[in-house]
C-alpha cells in the first residue's frame, strides 16, 4: 500500500530551493524531511506564476520533481539539451540531474510542480515515459490541470490522509499523462495532428457514421493509414472508437423512459436492432435490455 506521512509542525514556510522570481503562488508542504523508504511521499507542490526575469539555475534536487507549464513561454536545459518551454510541455528532474529554466520577460511562465520522493518513486515516473531529465507533451495542453489542482486541494486542506490522497493523485496523474502523451516534435508531429483532426471529426459525427470506409473518405485519408494512427496514438482502431462513441450514446439513451431498444439502435445508424444488441453486449458487456434493469 502506497503511503506518507502526514505533515509535519513547524515546517519552513518557503523552503530555500524554491526561485524568488515568483510574483504570487499557491504552494503546500507536507513533509520536507520525508522518510525515503516509504513507497511514495509528496513533498511539496504548487502553482507558480513567474515574474518575467524569472531563471533557475541548479546542478541537483533533493526530490523527483515533475513541473508542467500551463502559460506563457520559456527555455530549459536539461542533460546538455534545450528545449523550448511551451503550455502543455512537462518536465522532470531529480538528484544528479542539473536544469536551468529561463522565463520570457514577454510573456511569462505560469507552471505546475510537484516534488516527491520514496522507492517507487523512479519506476512511476518510467512508467510514463518521465523519467529524471525528460521533456514530454500532451494534449490538449489544459488536459493535466484539474488533476494538479486536486493535487494542491489535497496537499492545503492538511486533514487526515491528505499526504496519502496526494501520492494517489500523483499516481493517477502519471496514468493520465501515459494517455494524454502528445509527440515533441518531428515527423510525428504532423501524423499526430492528423490524428486528432480525425478523432474530433468522429467525436462530432458519430451518429451518422456507419463504417471504416466513411470515416477514412470523409477524413481524406486511407483505410490503412487511419488505423495505423489510432493504434499509434489511442491504442484502437477509428471503428472500436465510433462504436465505442455509438453505445455510450445508446446507454444513455436507454436509461430514459420509454426508450426502445429498436429505436435507440436506429439512432446510432444499426438498422438491425440484433445486430445493435450483440454490439452494445460486446461493447460494454451486458445486453441492453440487462442494462436497462440496472436501473
Amino acid at each position: 500500500m502506497t503511503c506518507a506521512p502526514q505533515p509535519r509542525a513547524g515546517r519552513p514556510a518557503n523552503p530555500i530551493f524554491f526561485s524568488k522570481e515568483v510574483a504570487r503562488a499557491r504552494r503546500f508542504y507536507l513533509d520536507l524531511i520525508p522518510d525515503k523508504q516509504l513507497p511514495l511521499v509528496v513533498v511539496c507542490g504548487g502553482l507558480e506564476h513567474c515574474t518575467a526575469d524569472y531563471v533557475i539555475h541548479r546542478d541537483t534536487f533533493p526530490f523527483h520533481s515533475i513541473e508542467y507549464v500551463v502559460r506563457g513561454q520559456g527555455t530549459l536545459k536539461l542533460r546538455g539539451r534545450t528545449y523550448e518551454l511551451l503550455p502543455g510541455r512537462l518536465f522532470s528532474y531529480g538528484p544528479g540531474i542539473s536544469h536551468h529554466i529561463t522565463g520570457d520577460p514577454d510573456e511569462p511562465l505560469v507552471k505546475y510542480f510537484v516534488d516527491f520522493t520514496g522507492t517507487t518513486a523512479a519506476d512511476m515516473l518510467d512508467s510514463c515515459k518521465l523519467s529524471a531529465g525528460r521533456v514530454s507533451k500532451v494534449f490538449p495542453a489544459q488536459t493535466l490541470q484539474p488533476i494538479f489542482d486536486e493535487i494542491i486541494n489535497a496537499g492545503l486542506q492538511m486533514r487526515r490522509g491528505g499526504a496519502n490522497l496526494c501520492c494517489k493523485l500523483l499516481e493517477c496523474l502519471a496514468l493520465r499523462l501515459d494517455g494524454a502523451r502528445a509527440p515533441l516534435e518531428g515527423s510525428e508531429t504532423l501524423a499526430f495532428a492528423t490524428y486528432q483532426e480525425c478523432r474530433q471529426f468522429i467525436e462530432k459525427n458519430f451518429l451518422r457514421l456507419r463504417t471504416l470506409e466513411q470515416i477514412a473518405e470523409e477524413c481524406h485519408v486511407n483505410n490503412a493509414y487511419i488505423c495505423r494512427l489510432f493504434r499509434r496514438c489511442d491504442h484502437q482502431t477509428p471503428y472500436q472508437f465510433l462504436l465505442r462513441l455509438k453505445m455510450n450514446y445508446a446507454a444513455e439513451r436507454l436509461q430514459s423512459p420509454g426508450s426502445l431498444v429498436k429505436q435507440v439502435a436506429e439512432e446510432t445508424g444499426f438498422a438491425d436492432p440484433f445486430h445493435f444488441s450483440r454490439v452494445f453486449k460486446n461493447t460494454l458487456g451486458l445486453s441492453p435490455e440487462s442494462f436497462r434493469r440496472l436501473r
